[in-house]
């Protein structure tokens, strides 16, 4: 498509977006009685307008309820989550007995790697990316610790090449190669929370599985961004959190996702709970932990209605939008309208005041495109949000700018990139 840099053109890419209308389902933070232009759902999600009556609902039912709540009414807390898991298996391109809502994404990624981290002889190693987010790289030093190991030698971090900002796919690929015979698990990001990259999963997990690896993912930056296909990938486990793409609330519930090949592998480790009991048994109270077969097996606590609640809302947007490939669509033109207005607002200055470290081709990022300030780039971003655009600043110098599909416009894309070139301007 030939972009242009005018608000006519903007409105008139708006006015042919079959998805429009969706952006009346949010409700928009407002700042001197004006609504942001809100860039920052790769952080925190807005709240659909639906959310507080579907929350209604819950809260109805524990009024009017109480504890006959888990049994009685139109939708039985006990069962709850199986409405979501409906929802969420086309979002993680999983089949719903895959899937599961249950606690939040890091203590899943504890409970997970219970499970397929198993360290064995010579083959304890886990490989991961450089610069993951800080929780990620907590965990995996924290489980590493725990059976025993050091970190700076147990973790395997790729980097990318010298002066440049993402990693090459067969440069990651190298890394499992190179250390096959130590390997116990490959575990990364699906998306860079940093710089926006979407990372080759189906070519990382054949990768891992060619040398007989388990192969995770933490979909925090992709679950409801980008499309994914976790069975047809054969990707072992995944879990992401629900407050960012999809929109949740703050501290929003987790997934997981667990392939059905390993539905009867008695072989895995687990902290159980009771919630993970087999279902029909559960309220029996037996000692022996038989658990439920597929991803509902790896519960621990009783169903989170509240958090699951604020989920459900989101995922019915999702539902109503086609889910995620209309989105994905929408998103690749929006990222790649901001590229070009970035680019227009570098050549307006006659220098590259703003530096994009985003993946420039579509099928390598998400609905975020993260540029480094050549300077002033704290003043310019507080200008930004001064003047009702809200991204997000990452130190040192990197401003995260996230056009979601779901709620954001091209004329959005359009007015920011005009408020960051009257701000550079003035500040020159």
């Amino acid at each position: 498509m030939n972009f242009e840099n005018n608000l006519a053109f903007a409105q008139a890419l708006d006015q042919q977006d079959i998805l429009r209308e969706m952006r009346n389902e949010f409700l928009f933070p407002q700042q001197n009685e004006k609504p942001f232009i809100y860039l920052c759902g790769n952080s925190l999600g807005l709240q659909p307008k639906v959310t507080r009556e579907v929350l209604e609902v819950q809260l109805n039912n524990w009024q009017n309820l109480a504890v006959e709540g888990w049994f009685d009414g139109d939708s039985p807390w006990m069962f709850y989550h199986k409405e979501l898991k409906k929802l969420m298996a086309p979002i993680v391109g999983a089949k719903p007995s895959e899937v599961c809502p249950m606690n939040t994404l890091t203590v899943n990624l504890h409970l997970l790697m219970v499970s397929f981290y198993q360290p064995k002889g010579k083959k304890y190693k886990i490989i991961m990316e450089a610069g993951a987010f800080p929780s990620d790289q907590y965990a995996i030093e924290s489980q590493v610790r725990f059976h025993g190991f050091n970190p700076s030698d147990a973790i395997i971090e790729v980097k990318p090449k010298e002066g440049e900002y993402t990693l090459r796919t067969e440069d990651i690929i190298g890394a499992i190669e190179e250390n096959a015979d130590e390997l116990a698990l490959v575990l990364f990001g699906g998306v860079n929370y940093f710089t926006g990259q979407w990372f080759d999963m189906p070519a990382i997990t054949k990768a891992g599985h060619k040398i007989g690896v388990v192969v995770g993912f933490d979909l925090a930056h992709a679950a409801g961004n980008v499309p994914l296909a976790l069975h047809d990938w054969d990707i072992d486990f995944a879990c992401w959190c629900s407050y960012k793409y999809q929109n949740a609330g703050p501290g929003g519930i987790s997934g997981i996702f667990v392939h059905e090949k390993h539905f009867t592998n008695t072989s895995l480790n687990r902290f159980a709970g009771w919630w993970g009991y087999k279902e029909e048994q559960r309220f029996k109270m037996e000692k022996g932990f038989i658990p439920e077969l597929g991803a509902d097996g790896w519960q621990v606590s009783c169903t989170q209605v509240m958090p699951m609640a604020l989920y459900h809302a989101s995922l019915q947007l999702f539902e109503k939008s086609g889910f995620i490939n209309a989105l994905r669509t929408k998103s690749k033109t929006l990222t790649s309208y901001l590229f070009y207005v970035i680019n227009e607002v570098n050549m307006k200055l006659g220098e590259e005041q703003f530096k994009i470290i985003t993946p420039l081709t579509e099928e390598d990022r998400g609905a975020q495109v993260s540029i480094i300030a050549k300077a002033d780039g704290k003043k310019i971003f507080d200008q930004l949000v001064a003047n009702n655009v809200l991204g997000d600043w990452r130190e040192p110098n990197v401003i995260r700018l996230s056009p979601v599909p779901m709620y954001n416009s091209f004329e959005d894309v359009f007015k920011t990139g005009e408020l960051l070139l009257t701000i550079s301007q003035n500040l020159k």
